[in-house]
């Protein structure tokens, strides 16, 4: 088995951030939801004329361009591009919730499928939450005094509607049905993976929409809409550990054995819904070992990153000290079990075992 340890949610990227991940020896990174208008990933890309027809107003798509750019420039300083994790939200909204560009939308999710095909990149994380991710603190203290985020449902149910009407289950799913059934055969011909993210939290309904990707059975629906090898999930430890008990490791064990992991996110949590906060990877209620231990004895092979990081001292607003913390646990977690570990070309560990940076789904 060889599980590739890489660094995750970056917004934007600078050469510093990209000195790091090598300094850490992980094999690559993610990036999440890029916004290729915006001037540090201009700046990023060394961008001083425009790439393509989207480089003269602000996209609703990535550019080809933009992306096999991005791509490269990781690979040339010995790193994959692990995976890009969602698309801006305004190149969405509709999508989810129904508006009347619903259909537009989902022609330029196509294509930008399409250029990420084109342009080697093989695995695209998605959600279908229209309100996202929520959390009742972002500032309750941890372990030493470190900032960790938290939820409380009671707290939560006081809020208002997000989208100014009810969003029920039933048309959510309408939504999804349509969103996937017309972007899954677009990304099997592109030889893209589309790797789905749970609701997080995952409660029935927040701020009047409910969530649908939150259990077995809502992945279960999901993949009988959008049965095909090119559609996955992307199992977020922390999401399912909030579940509580012990659904989060029937959970992984059912979809490793089924081929829907694609790749897996790492945090722990204290507690559980209704009531549950962030913490550091070594302590919390998941069993991060014993995740490690389903991974083994079901032979996955791919990549998993850190998620979200309690707030060290002295720490950047990515958290390049608590990234740094988890990907160390990770990885001496990982190898300790008897897993190989893919370190960057040109690293001394790697001793050409590096696999390919490019490889195809």
């Amino acid at each position: 088995m060889s599980i590739r340890v890489a660094v995750g949610q970056f917004k934007e990227l600078t050469a510093d951030d990209i000195s790091f991940c090598r300094q850490l020896g992980v094999s690559g990174i993610t990036v999440n939801r890029p916004d290729f208008d915006a001037p540090s990933w201009r700046a990023f890309l060394n961008k001083h004329y425009p790439y393509g027809p989207a480089d003269f107003n602000q996209s609703e798509t990535w550019d080809f361009m933009d992306l096999v750019n991005l791509r490269l420039r990781l690979e040339e300083n010995g790193l994959r591009l692990e995976a890009i994790e969602n698309v801006p939200y305004r190149f969405i909204d509709q999508i989810l919730t129904g508006g009347p560009q619903q259909d537009r939308q989902i022609d330029n999710y196509c294509e930008t499928v399409r250029n990420l095909g084109r342009a080697g990149i093989g695995t695209l994380g998605y959600h279908f939450a229209p309100n996202l991710v929520w959390r009742t603190s972002t500032s309750r203290p941890g372990r030493g005094g470190a900032g960790v985020s938290a939820f409380d449902l009671e707290q939560a149910r006081q809020a208002p509607p997000t989208h100014k009407r009810m969003i029920d289950e039933s048309e959510l799913w309408g939504h999804y049905a349509k969103f996937i059934t017309r972007v899954l055969p677009v990304a099997e011909e592109a030889g893209v993976l589309l790797s789905l993210h749970p609701d997080d939290p995952p409660v029935p309904t927040l701020g009047g929409v409910d969530r649908i990707m939150n259990s077995i059975a809502g992945y279960e629906k999901a993949f009988a809409i959008g049965n095909s090898p090119n559609h996955g999930m992307t199992f977020c430890v922390g999401t399912w550990g909030q579940m509580g008990g012990e659904i989060i490791y029937d959970a992984l064990g059912k979809f490793l054995r089924e081929k829907r992991v694609f790749y897996l996110h790492f945090r722990n949590i204290d507690g559980a819904v209704p009531t549950f906060s962030e913490c550091f990877i070594d302590e919390g209620d998941v069993d991060v070992t014993r995740i490690v231990q389903i991974l083994q004895s079901n032979s996955y092979d791919g990549f998993v990153i850190d998620d979200h990081v309690p707030q060290m001292v002295h720490d950047t607003p990515w958290g390049h000290r608590g990234r740094a913390f988890s990907t160390g646990f990770l990885k001496g977690l990982i190898r300790g079990m008897g897993a190989d570990i893919a370190y960057p070309v040109g690293s001394v560990a790697s001793s050409g075992r590096q696999e390919s940076l490019h490889p195809r789904p």
